[in-house]
């Protein structure tokens, strides 16, 4: 009866470490969300969905992006790159008295 329980008790814990693996490989994958985004892109173009209804599609997907991004960085706010950015041009413009 031990051994019929302990085998048991071990599969249950190898599909509970199987499942719980496969959740957090989605949790940190952001592909998935990739594809649904292009799903609905394509959804749209096709007339599938609306405007409307692929914003609301888009933001829900662009939130988990961003979740996942923020998680993938340890949690820390989302700070734009400067790498590849560059000045081309400031505007400026100056209202007052002229001296």
């Amino acid at each position: 009866m031990i051994i019929i329980d302990s085998l048991l008790i071990g599969g249950i814990r190898f599909v509970l470490d199987k499942i719980a693996a496969a959740v957090d490989t989605e949790m940190h994958d952001d592909t998935a969300l990739r594809e649904q985004l292009l799903a609905a892109q394509m959804q749209l173009e096709l007339g599938e969905l609306t405007p409307e209804q692929f914003d609301a599609v888009e933001a829900d997907l662009l939130a988990r992006l961003r979740d996942v991004r923020d998680r993938e960085r340890g949690g820390e706010a989302a700070v734009p790159s400067t790498r590849g950015m560059r000045v081309t041009g400031v505007e400026a413009t100056f209202e007052g008295d002229e001296h």
